[in-house]
């Protein structure tokens, strides 16, 4: 090999180098989600949790976020049809008025085809009489839900229980409690620890749905001497099929309508770490996210500033 060929070689193997290890630096083209938001009942602030929702996302690295508001509460919302094909998961983050017929039909063949849906908190609370939102939630609550809209989901003896018994949605006060975990193969879920504290929050208590192909992740309870409290583990991370799609449900994050940022449970390692490995979950059927250092554990809560 003569020395001007050597240099050719030599130089070209070197652009080659910087070539791909420009593409791993950059990495894997990001996963496209659609946040829908814009909405919400008066116990809540949809501006803070969107806000908060959309950051975590972008924090972990591996997302794109398009947030998208519809039109605001009474105001036409003929015009509201997102091209759902555009994106591999879509965050709600509504709890408002119903979409047009056409776009709920849209989204169910989104769904059916193999989209990903990520529910978050009172979110399960909307759309009431649209039946496939029922099956893609699993569960809901208020908005006068009554054991004609399904069982209450219930975690006895190491299993999922349907509940027919009578009773609505409640929620005890904020308060730090303890998750558990109850699919610890599941992605979503791997790596993380048996039980962790999660931090000042809402735990959405008798939830109803059709619970149809829905897999408990973890679940948390409330003694009977609270108000409001069951004394039964209640799901509060979940998983539902539908048709192809993958769906996501965390019950976490209560943001009041008079709270502003630093708000503790957005700001929980728990509720942030499985929002993000959700999210990826319900748009790739994977997980490939490292559990982080900061993650609680079973006594101390952790919040990220």
């Amino acid at each position: 090999m003569n020395r001007a060929f050597r240099f050719c070689f030599v130089t070209l193997s070197c652009m080659l180098v910087t070539l791909l290890w420009g593409r791993s630096a950059v990495g894997q083209e990001k996963i496209d989600v659609l946040l829908i938001t814009g909405q919400s009942s008066k116990y809540h602030n949809w501006q803070v949790q969107s806000t908060a929702f959309e950051r975590i996302l972008k924090d972990a690295g591996l997302f794109e976020v398009k947030t998208l508001t519809p039109p605001a509460s009474g105001e036409d919302m003929s015009g509201f049809d997102p091209v759902w094909s555009d994106f591999d998961a879509v965050l709600l983050d509504y709890e408002g008025d119903d979409w047009p017929d056409a776009t709920k039909k849209s989204f169910e063949e989104y769904m059916k085809q193999g989209g990903g849906l990520v529910v978050v908190h009172a979110t399960n609370n909307a759309f009431p009489q649209w039946q496939a939102f029922l099956e893609m939630t699993g569960l809901g609550g208020w908005g006068g839900r009554t054991e004609e809209w399904g069982p209450k989901v219930r975690w006895r003896d190491g299993k999922t229980v349907l509940d027919m018994s009578s009773g609505t949605a409640v929620h005890p006060s904020r308060h730090d409690f303890p998750v558990v975990s109850r699919a610890p193969d599941h992605p979503i879920m791997k790596g993380l620890p048996s039980m962790w504290m999660h931090a000042n929050d809402e735990l959405y208590s008798q939830l109803r749905g059709p619970a149809n192909d829905l897999t408990v992740l973890a679940t948390a309870s409330a003694v009977t001497s609270m108000r409001n409290g069951t004394g039964e583990n209640e799901p509060i991370l979940m998983t539902i099929q539908y048709g192809k799609g993958r769906v996501f449900h965390t019950t976490l994050a209560h943001v009041g309508p008079n709270q502003t940022e630093p708000v503790d449970s957005l700001q929980c390692v728990g509720f942030i770490t499985t929002l993000q490995r959700g999210t990826e979950w319900a748009a790739t059927g994977t997980v490939t996210q490292k559990v982080p250092e900061d993650f609680p554990t079973a006594v101390h809560t952790s919040l990220r500033q």
